[in-house]
């Protein structure tokens, strides 16, 4: 059953082949069973429980689209009677009252929630590494990163232990974790899926997306996930274009005559070469379907990873403000007074990527420093998200290019060097800034003994709300092609 995608599983589900019950005891075993540390945490009584409310609904005739299909959420989602940890020590018993928004959204669709996933603590990092409760492996090879910080959701998803998962991207984490997982990984439009329940990283920065097998399995996880949410402030309004829309009605739409911008900077110094070539492929069979490559220019590209680094962390520091051993999250045991107590608790609470952002982040606030460093990081901002523009409909409908410089690197290789793995968010972190639509699809495999296992990611970027078109254009390549379809060894 693990095999299929959430569009066959449907078929199977409607037509009662299978039961939403089997169906999650299915998962729960493979997922009960894995050696990767996807999970954080399962609780089969509660998954068993929705999984019969789903059972009750096709009895009834009430069932949709998605009802039935397990679903695990990145446990930066906050989930009634799951433990919500954020991959941080500083929550690690902490179990949320209420659900995210969107684990709402996916409930009332009738869907049955797995489990939590594995994530970077507090969603900050490329790798997983960075989690209070140890890394995730990645399911083609398990010397391997898988991703970060969504490194769980991508892994689970490739390892087949769940058909759907939650994810979320500051800088890239939905879309390069997909990539060095093999997976696909949709990262919308900024302000489209209600950050509310969304354990706060970078408020500007953050979005939830799907991470699935198949872009039409994404369209159909995001049809429930858009929307308007009156308790996030940084929700865009129906009045701002956030619609609900069917994103698998143009699924079928040929690709003739579509123009596709091909950025040099994303293809100069540092991409490794196995990586280009697998673009390039991709995009040569872009070229079968119809479509036309246009060379582009977007020159601030480079100036993104500076720009990002100033205004995540200065985000970062003020939404972990809250975590001080007082409110909620982990107190220290022992202490003088109360200065004392705040600097123990926090210290033992974060790990030291968390602590070295904040860090930074209080350093580019503070008086003296605010104009030089933050408020140049923001009109820096404003011009790499005018680059976008400025090629976006006058020269080409969509971006096309690597997701990481390279294929996933080697668990503990980057681990001292926080800047290298910095850098490898080159290519996915002015998408964020600007706040535009971005994906990730499976386009082939690294070269060499090592990287022959390890795949790569193609990255399509679209103009504001065209997520749509993102997935049209993803599912025609996917049609013609099998990366999609294809699994680690013995999975």
């Amino acid at each position: 059953m693990h095999t299929n995608t959430i569009k066959q599983l449907s078929g199977l589900l409607h037509a009662k082949q299978i039961s939403a019950t089997e169906l999650a005891q299915h998962y729960l075993r493979r997922a009960q069973a894995s050696d990767l540390n996807a999970f954080l945490h399962l609780d089969p009584a509660l998954t068993l429980a929705q999984a019969a409310a789903a059972d009750a609904r096709f009895a009834a005739g009430s069932a949709g689209v998605l009802t039935g299909i397990p679903i695990a959420h990145k446990d930066i989602f906050v989930t009634q009677g799951w433990r919500s940890t954020a991959g941080s020590k500083m929550l690690g018993n902490y179990t949320s009252p209420f659900n995210a928004t969107v684990v709402d959204k996916f409930g009332a669709a009738g869907m049955v929630t797995l489990g939590k996933l594995n994530c970077d603590e507090f969603a900050m990092g490329s790798s997983n590494e960075n989690s209070a409760f140890g890394a995730v492996k990645n399911p083609w090879d398990k010397l391997a990163v898988p991703g970060g910080s969504s490194g769980g959701s991508a892994a689970a998803i490739a390892a087949r232990l769940a058909p759907a998962a939650t994810a979320t991207d500051t800088g890239g984490s939905i879309r390069q974790p997909a990539s060095f997982c093999g997976v696909t990984g949709i990262k919308p439009t900024y302000g489209r899926v209600s950050r509310f329940g969304m354990i706060a990283f970078a408020s500007s920065l953050d979005q939830g997306g799907p991470i699935a097998q198949t872009a039409e399995d994404c369209a159909l996880l995001l049809n429930e996930m858009v929307g308007f949410d009156e308790r996030d402030s940084t929700s865009l309004t129906p009045e701002q274009g956030n619609l609900r829309e069917d994103f698998t009605r143009d699924l079928q739409q040929p690709l003739n005559g579509l123009r596709i911008g091909v950025p040099k900077e994303y293809f100069g110094e540092g991409l490794a070469a196995d990586v280009e070539q697998a673009v390039r492929a991709a995009l040569e069979q872009f070229v079968k379907l119809g479509a036309v490559l246009v060379d582009i220019s977007l020159p601030k590209t480079a100036l993104s990873i500076p720009v990002y680094y100033i205004i995540a962390p200065a985000e970062a520091s003020s939404n972990l403000s809250r975590f001080d051993g007082v409110r909620y999250g982990h107190r220290a045991a022992q202490y003088k007074d109360l200065s004392d107590m705040y600097k123990k608790s926090r210290a033992e609470g974060f790990g030291p990527e968390v602590q070295r952002r904040i860090m930074v982040g209080t350093y580019v606030l503070c008086h003296g420093y605010y104009d030089a460093y933050y408020l140049q990081a923001q009109k820096i901002r404003r011009l790499i998200a005018d680059d976008f523009q400025a090629v976006l409909g006058a020269q080409c409908d969509v971006i096309m290019g690597p997701v990481a410089p390279t294929v996933a690197w080697d668990l503990g290789d980057k681990t001292n060097d926080p800047v290298a793995n910095y850098l490898a968010d080159i290519f996915t972190l002015s998408t964020s800034l600007a706040g535009l639509p971005g994906m990730s699809i499976p386009a082939g495999f690294g070269q060499g003994e090592k990287n022959a296992r390890r795949p790569v990611g193609l990255q399509i970027i679209g103009n504001y709300f065209a997520e749509a078109k993102l997935l049209n254009i993803a599912h025609q390549y996917q049609q013609v092609t099998d990366w999609h379809t294809r699994a680690p060894a013995g999975i």
